[in-house]
């Protein structure tokens, strides 16, 4: 199980199409801060039907989108 697991379920559970999550709310849902290793797991996120589309260190957040089904 990836670290990141209680995230991409978080994510999953609530299903919204967007999520802008702040670096606050990830470290409220991991326990702990959002590190460089994120961006290696955050392909993980395509299992659950969605991707990360931004990382914003200045403003520090999160901008995920649900991938959209084929025809």
């Amino acid at each position: 199980m990836s670290k990141y697991e209680p995230l991409w379920r978080y994510i999953k559970d609530n299903k919204k199409e967007e999520y802008k999550i702040t670096y606050e709310e990830i470290r409220s849902i991991l326990g702990f801060d959002l590190d460089h290793s994120f961006l290696k797991y955050k392909k993980e996120l395509l299992e659950y039907g969605y991707e990360v589309v931004r990382i914003s260190i200045k403003d520090k957040y999160v901008l995920i989108h649900e991938i959209e089904r084929g025809l």
